[in-house]
């Protein structure tokens, strides 16, 4: 078959583990997922109590325009609402970006780590990918505009960044923007924005008005809870929604995802709550990496990325033994550092308990 060159020796993206998995590989009862940044306290009451109420004919189609959602998220965000996409979560998103924008003879611009599916997409489409070196977990912004060229079609920036947590101030962010010519997109990927708690970081809605060739991505599958209904959303200018709306898929929103998302965004007071506790959560794990003299990164998500003084394959192995499902640096383009979803205080709690066991196994405590 004539496939794609581009998809020679490529493989397809790993998620964690399933819950179900390990429970049968090891014999396990209970089994805590702090691998993929979801939610630890679930989705808003209000939209556990529209599922257990709702009457949807399954037979129909969505509404391929996402009417009620796109109203729903125009007015919260403060935006028209020619100026929203709406993907099935921002893997769709990035999907289509690629697609509409990237191809051979173009280049495209991201740091490194950074999320694989910015470099993966591109690949597919035979975009040249250049990835430029974080500093101490952060986007070398300077690096990132001097790579750009002629040839550049999409810089991607993560802020916060996966898998490092770090944040972009606002004053980095606008200098570096200054830099990126008119016809560069610059996708301002904000999967984590809910949780910003930084005093450099600056509301970025404004910088679509300033700079028109940003776009800014965010999604419901973090703070609000929505993971598994696929919902993500890109905001821009109306003309670089126009033109990026017909590589999007016709109904790739389901009834129930635009649903439970416009209701789910309904009830900031929840989101607000998630917050708090994720914060709390945080310093757990931050006051373990100091009191052991482990390196962190400070995030500012619902994760933690830290070094673990250890092969940490093998950490991630050991916890995964003991009911502890996280992720290993290594899958991620940091060796020897683990990314830990910030869970329950009572989950923080128990997996950080069985880490430092399982660090003294390891010899890097005595």
């Amino acid at each position: 078959m004539k496939w794609k060159q581009q998809l020679d020796g490529m493989q397809a993206y790993k998620p964690g583990k399933p819950i179900e998995e390990v429970q049968r590989e090891f014999g396990l009862q209970e089994v805590v997922k702090l691998a993929s940044n979801e939610n630890p306290f679930g989705c808003s009451p209000k939209v556990t109590a529209y599922l257990h109420n709702s009457a949807v004919n399954h037979a129909l189609y969505p509404d391929g325009y996402a009417q009620n959602l796109r109203t729903t998220v125009a007015n919260h965000v403060g935006v028209k609402e020619t100026q929203l996409l709406f993907g099935n979560g921002s893997d769709d998103i990035i999907a289509i970006l690629t697609r509409a924008l990237l191809y051979p003879g173009v280049n495209t611009i991201m740091a490194d780590p950074s999320f694989s599916q910015y470099a993966h997409n591109a690949e597919i489409e035979g975009a040249e990918v250049r990835k430029i070196p974080c500093i101490d977990g952060a986007h070398d912004l300077d690096a990132m505009a001097a790579a750009i060229d002629e040839h550049t079609s999409i810089v991607w920036v993560c802020s916060p960044n996966n898998p490092t947590g770090v944040v972009i101030a606002d004053t980095d962010l606008r200098a570096f923007l200054a830099k990126v010519p008119s016809d560069v997109l610059v996708v301002l990927d904000e999967a984590y924005i809910e949780y910003v708690t930084h005093p450099g970081h600056k509301e970025t809605l404004p910088l679509i008005n300033e700079y028109p060739n940003v776009l800014l991505m965010r999604t419901f599958s973090k703070a609000y809870g929505l993971a598994s209904f696929r919902v993500g959303y890109a905001i821009s200018q109306p003309e670089v929604i126009a033109k990026l709306d017909p590589v999007r898929a016709p109904f790739n929103n389901t009834i129930l995802s635009q649903a439970v998302a416009a209701i789910a965004l309904s009830d900031q007071d929840y989101i607000k709550n998630c917050c708090k506790a994720n914060e709390l959560g945080k310093k757990q794990y931050v006051d373990f990496c100091e009191k052991h003299n482990l390196k962190y990164y400070p995030s500012d998500t619902n994760f933690i990325l830290f070094d673990t003084k250890a092969n940490s394959d093998v950490v991630f192995q050991e916890l995964m033994k003991r009911g502890f499902i996280i992720r290993s640096g290594n899958a991620l383009g940091a060796p020897g550092f683990i990314r830990v979803t910030i869970g329950t205080e009572a989950q923080n709690a128990a997996l950080l308990q069985h880490l430092e066991a399982v660090l003294k196994e390891q010899g890097v405590f005595a």
